[in-house]
């Protein structure tokens, strides 16, 4: 049987408008504990996950445990970019399990969740099982999460993998949400975080501009 190629996106590729990004616990309390992943990286990843869904207007849930009684205030390179967003704070270490983020994802309507957050092994894997056990396709930034240890991290991703979700990292959620660079609208934003928190590729970006005026983006807007 032949099969015919198209020039069409892929239906696993994520898109501004088709899911809920459900951004978990970046508070103190739960980073003083967390070695999988350097500190500052984490805040980097954080970070920039944060500014690509307010950048594309992607539907945003903010969640704390316990923040007044004992994990502190969630990152400001996660709240920053969503001014005016209120946290929900939990008791339930399962986002899942907490009736005001349930009554956000229903408001919302989404029926794709990406998740980030701490731990990637209670906090993440409890929404990601529950989630996909009611139907909803499910990813993870993992490079925006972490753990107690490598150990503890990387079985709760295989853990959420086997049972469905599918893992992600930061840049590839922000280029993904691009995913042509002759959309000009969001052109200079997806470069612009790309320059700030993106590391090597930013400096390339950064570089390529400065030398030679290079450019990304050789045709005409996409729709």
């Amino acid at each position: 049987m032949s099969i015919t190629a198209t020039a069409t996106p892929g239906k696993g590729l994520l898109t501004p408008a088709d899911h809920t990004l459900i951004m978990i616990d970046f508070q103190s309390q739960m980073a003083f504990a967390t070695h999988s992943i350097d500190a500052t990286i984490l805040r980097n990843n954080a970070g920039l996950v944060a500014k690509a869904a307010a950048g594309f207007g992607v539907s945003t849930v903010l969640t704390t445990v316990a923040e007044k009684s004992f994990s502190g205030p969630m990152f400001a390179e996660v709240t920053a970019p969503f001014p005016g967003l209120s946290l929900l704070d939990r008791t339930s270490m399962n986002t899942w399990e907490d009736a005001a983020v349930i009554d956000a994802v229903n408001a919302i309507g989404k029926t794709r969740i990406v998740l980030a957050g701490l731990w990637t092994s209670v906090c993440i894997v409890g929404p990601a099982l529950s989630a996909l056990d009611q139907g909803f396709e499910v990813y993870v930034i993992a490079d925006a999460c972490g753990d107690v240890s490598t150990e503890a991290h990387e079985r709760a991703m295989e853990r959420m993998v086997q049972a469905g979700a599918r893992p992600m990292t930061s840049v590839q959620y922000l280029l993904e949400l691009q995913r042509d660079w002759a959309r000009t609208a969001t052109y200079d934003m997806t470069t612009g975080i790309a320059k700030e928190s993106a590391g090597a590729y930013g400096l390339g970006i950064i570089y390529a501009k400065t030398m030679f005026g290079a450019s990304e983006g050789h045709s005409a807007a996409a729709e």
